[in-house]
């Protein structure tokens, strides 16, 4: 028997293997290096080697040594043969302060001609000590401006956290949109999810699995097509539009697409049955002579559903919500199709720096804050549910 306990133990682990490789090739792995990418840039490193260890040691003030200005023009010259490595540092350099891509490609074409002319001369905007810091902050791999910069901050030239100027950057509004209309689409869902589940609950027979598959069958459709779709459905000579107008309750076909009314629309439908299945199992689970038992000793039908089908669904009600809630706040598709343009969310943000302008370490730190919300709701969660009896069982 002894001999047989590691066997079963190897066997068990043997199961288990598959599993664990799946988690760390495809979530552990993806996870560790969107946290890398976020916190880690040698792009400028890689693109301006001599430049970046020459000014690793400057003190901040100019003017800057002969050391560095002859480390910037042998990179300079050394990049017109590495235009992918030297073109990776431009972009960075610009994307930290506007105009650091024409300032450079005059510096290297006079250097071109002259290997070591005077840089003011070439450009007085040399003078200005910002493009310079800019090189030594770029120049350290280890940095903290992407994560900063998705909540509209920086450093200044003394290394102090400030905020961006008006209007360089809306990440912080567009990070408050997103929340507040992932709320909205949560409140709509328990609105609607909720009575729909308790309906569903207490149907029998055909009525039960009828409205069942009416929650299902969006599932089974692309969300591409079911985005698509409501785009026809909204606009102004639409489904709902002339269905109104034929029964003479609007006179002009009314705004709903391509502002906020159509995304939280869209959104709900797309993710109401994240809501209704949670919400329906639990309700399945609460013994139906409850209710009559609740009316028996004279209470309202309300009020036995405040203080007995509630709190015994509340664990549905929650797990729903927070479904919709992290769903939602990583939704691309459906805002891009039916809302404006100031109705995009944070994944648009993300995806532009990601395949605009290949910013990958600012779309890494927009996705950590993603990440972070989610896990703290889920933490929130698990806390309440070990709190409450009645939602950890």
């Amino acid at each position: 028997m002894k001999r047989d306990k590691p066997v079963g133990r190897l066997r068990a682990a043997a199961l288990v293997l598959p599993l664990a490789a799946f988690l760390l090739l495809f979530f552990l792995a993806p996870l560790l290096n969107v946290l890398k990418t976020a916190v880690y840039n040698d792009v400028v490193r890689t693109g301006l080697p001599r430049t970046s260890v020459a000014i690793a040691k400057w003190n901040g003030k100019l003017p800057v040594s002969d050391a560095i200005t002859r480390a910037l023009f042998d990179d300079m010259i050394w990049g017109r043969d590495k235009q992918e490595r030297f073109g990776g540092a431009v972009r960075q350099l610009n994307s930290d302060v506007p105009g650091f891509r024409s300032l450079l490609a005059k510096t290297q074409r006079a250097a071109d001609s002259n290997p070591a002319p005077r840089l003011e001369d070439i450009d007085p905007r040399w003078a200005d000590p910002a493009y310079w810091q800019a090189i030594q902050r770029d120049a350290n791999p280890y940095t903290d401006n992407n994560l900063l910069a998705a909540v509209d901050l920086r450093r200044n030239a003394e290394g102090r956290i400030e905020a961006m100027p008006a209007g360089s950057s809306a990440n912080l509004a567009i990070i408050g949109r997103t929340f507040l209309v992932s709320f909205l689409v949560t409140i709509i869902c328990i609105a609607i999810g909720v009575p729909y589940a308790l309906i569903a609950a207490r149907a029998t027979g055909w009525r039960r699995h009828l409205m069942l598959t009416m929650v299902l069958v969006p599932l089974w459709t692309s969300l591409l097509v079911r985005s698509a779709a409501w785009v026809v459905i909204l606009q102004t000579h639409g489904l709902i539009n002339d269905t109104l107008i034929a029964l003479g309750a609007v006179s002009e076909p009314l705004q709903l697409i391509y502002n906020r009314t159509g995304v939280l629309l869209a959104m709900s439908q797309v993710l109401l049955p994240f809501m209704v299945l949670p919400v329906y199992g639990a309700i399945v689970a609460v013994p139906r002579n409850l209710m009559p038992a609740a009316a028996s000793l004279g209470a309202k039908p309300l009020v036995a559903f405040a203080h007995v089908l509630l709190p015994l669904t509340l664990s549905g009600i929650v797990s729903g919500s927070l479904l919709v809630f992290m769903t939602a706040i990583g939704y691309y598709i459906t805002p891009s199709l039916v809302g404006g343009a100031g109705d995009q969310m944070i994944s648009s943000v993300i995806a532009f720096y990601a395949m605009g302008s290949a910013d990958w370490g600012r779309a890494a730190a927009l996705g950590l804050i993603l990440l972070a919300a989610t896990m703290v709701l889920y933490a929130a969660y698990a806390r309440v549910s070990k709190s409450n009896p009645l939602m950890s069982e």
